[in-house]
C-alpha cells in the first residue's frame, strides 16, 4: 500500500474505535445542539491574504515539526496575527493530532471573539467523523478525492451541508475535477502527492486554470514564499494553507505576521 492507502486503513480502523466509545446515534444528538458554523468560503474571499495557518505537530513525509506544540501556544497568536481561518490535523497516528486539539481551538478562537472558521484536517471517509466535527467546533471539513469516489464524495459532502458545514474539495491530478460537485464550497489544490509525498507548485497553476468559473479555489502544500502567493493570486487563488512553514519556526504566529506583511508590501 502506498501512504495515502495506509492513512485510510488505518483511518477505518480508528472509527471503529470512536463508535464504540460514542455511537453514531449518540453524536446525531449532540449535533442538534451544536454552535452555529462561521463561513470558511466567506472568511477567504474577504481576507486580503487568505492565509489558512495550519496547526500541525508531524507529518508521515518529514516526521516531528514541532514535537509537543500545543494548541492554546499557538492558535490564539495565528488568528491574532492575521490568519483568514485554521486548520487543525486531528490525526494521531500520522500527524500527531487529535480531536481535541480542534475543540480547544475553537474554545480559544471563539475567546478572542473574532469568529475565525476552523478547518477540520483530517482524512474523512465515513459520516460519523463530520458529526464528529460539528460537535467539536470546525466549520468545514476536508475531503480527499484520492481517497473518496465521486459518489462518496458527494454523499459525505450533502452530509456536511445538512449539518450546517462547509466543505473544502482537495483534488490533486485532472481525473479528480469530477469530484467537483454542488455541495462542494472551496476548492483545494494540493501541490503535494499524496500517493508520493512529492511536492509541486506547478499542479496549483496546472489544475487552477481547469476548475471551473466562480469555484473559490486555494492552493495547499508547499508554499514558503510571498512571491509564490502573489503569483498564485494573479492565477486566481483565494486561499493559502500554510502549515510547515509556520510551524517549523520558533514562534508560529509571528512567522504569520511576519509573512503576510511581506505579501501586502509587495504587491
Amino acid at each position: 500500500m502506498n501512504i495515502l492507502e495506509k492513512i485510510i486503513a488505518n483511518k477505518c480502523i480508528e472509527i471503529a474505535a470512536h463508535k464504540e466509545v460514542q455511537s453514531p446515534a449518540e453524536l446525531a444528538k449532540l449535533c442538534e445542539t451544536a454552535r452555529t458554523c462561521y463561513s470558511f468560503k466567506q472568511a477567504l474571499t474577504s481576507s486580503e491574504v487568505g492565509i489558512i495557518a495550519e496547526f500541525k505537530r508531524k507529518s508521515p513525509s518529514k516526521g516531528f515539526i514541532k514535537e509537543g506544540a500545543k494548541i492554546e501556544d499557538i492558535v490564539p497568536g495565528y488568528a491574532q496575527n492575521g490568519a483568514a481561518t485554521i486548520s487543525v490535523l486531528t490525526d494521531m497516528d500520522f500527524f500527531g493530532g487529535e480531536l481535541k486539539d480542534l475543540q480547544e481551538a475553537r474554545r480559544l478562537a471563539d475567546s478572542l471573539g473574532l469568529k475565525t472558521p476552523l478547518l477540520r484536517k483530517d482524512f474523512i471517509v465515513d459520516e460519523y467523523q463530520i458529526m464528529q466535527a460539528k460537535v467539536m467546533g470546525a466549520d468545514v471539513i476536508l475531503l480527499i478525492a484520492a481517497a473518496l469516489s465521486v459518489f462518496e464524495t458527494k454523499t459525505l459532502a450533502k452530509a456536511a451541508h445538512a449539518l450546517g458545514l462547509e466543505v473544502l474539495l482537495e483534488i490533486h491530478n485532472d481525473a479528480e475535477l469530477g469530484h467537483i460537485n454542488e455541495f462542494v464550497d472551496v476548492v483545494g489544490v494540493n501541490n503535494r502527492n499524496l500517493s508520493t509525498f512529492v511536492t509541486d507548485i506547478q499542479t496549483s497553476f496546472d489544475l487552477g486554470e481547469k476548475i471551473p468559473h466562480g469555484i473559490v479555489k486555494i492552493s495547499e502544500s508547499g508554499i514558503s514564499e510571498p512571491a509564490t502567493v502573489r503569483e498564485l493570486q494573479s492565477a486566481g487563488f483565494e486561499g493559502f494553507l500554510m502549515g510547515e512553514n509556520f510551524m517549523k519556526q520558533a514562534d508560529p504566529a509571528q512567522a504569520l505576521a511576519d509573512f503576510i506583511a511581506q505579501v501586502k508590501v509587495r504587491r
